[in-house]
């Protein structure tokens, strides 16, 4: 998922601490980045990245972690019509151990206040069979809106895949989603909230026997601990009955993320 947005590298999930290296090792090359950024600012082209450690990857209300420490990581490439590509990827505990996003589209001012972003993102599982070959990969068009309201930053959206794809059980998927943040004024605090409801069959839930419709939901808290670095805590949760440890149960999420 994208996380540059979707929030979102290797086998097993790591250990908290190799992941945390890796945010201050980033965290020390930001300056360098800027350095680079400054020299670019003539260029039609920006690139951006992101790191994070995470106690539980939750995508869409489903633990992908199985409840571990995942780590994850992204980069993007953007033009200055509005248009970008990039990667995303995070430690799993399925399909092989390793979810990588592929994505790309346009995003950019409708209106005043009003924004858009379109775009299609492949999921893909390389140690689960290669390039097409493995039942868990799938592609997925995006699109959402987004609107500044006084304080608060509300988004919709909806992402679809297709049927005809094994790793969806051969059926239509849709997700559709709200999300809500406000900073509070005069403190590092933004609080989040999102609603998403998911309808349609995929791998995990012929695997796991979860139900193919169903509404998650989250909210959380973000601490910016400097312009780059973010701890957040979020409350996640579903409707799925009778919800699985691990899996669609109740969480406590802790992210530490860096961007530069």
């Amino acid at each position: 998922m994208r996380t540059s947005s979707k929030n979102i590298l290797g086998g097993k999930a790591k250990s908290t601490i190799v992941g945390l290296s890796a945010i201050l090792l980033a965290t020390t090359a930001a300056p360098a980045f800027a350095q680079d950024e400054e020299a670019a600012s003539t260029s039609a082209f920006t690139i951006s990245g992101n790191a994070a450690v995470t106690t539980d990857y939750r995508f869409r209300g489903v633990a992908q972690s199985g409840g571990d420490v995942a780590i994850q990581g992204g980069i993007d490439i953007g033009h200055e019509s509005g248009f970008y590509i990039g990667t995303w990827g995070s430690s799993i505990n399925f399909a092989g151990g390793t979810e990588i996003d592929i994505y790309g589209g346009w995003s950019g001012e409708l209106a005043s206040g009003i924004s858009a972003d379109v775009g299609l993102l492949y999921y893909f599982y390389p140690d689960a069979g290669g390039v097409g070959g493995g039942a868990t990969d799938f592609f997925e068009p995006y699109a959402s809106l987004s609107a500044t309201i006084g304080p608060v930053e509300a988004t919709v959206g909806a992402a679809y895949s297709w049927s005809g794809q094994s790793a969806l059980a051969n059926q239509d998927n849709i997700y559709l989603y709200t999300d809500l943040s406000a900073g509070i004024p005069n403190t590092p605090l933004t609080i989040n909230g999102h609603l998403g409801y998911s309808d349609g069959n995929s791998f995990l839930s012929t695997l796991q026997g979860t139900d193919n419709n169903y509404v998650d939901w989250s909210v959380g808290v973000d601490y910016a601990i400097t312009e780059n670095l973010t701890l957040g805590v979020a409350y996640t949760d579903t409707d799925d009955s009778p919800a699985q440890k691990d899996f669609t149960d109740s969480a406590f999420i802790f992210t530490l993320g860096v961007s530069f």
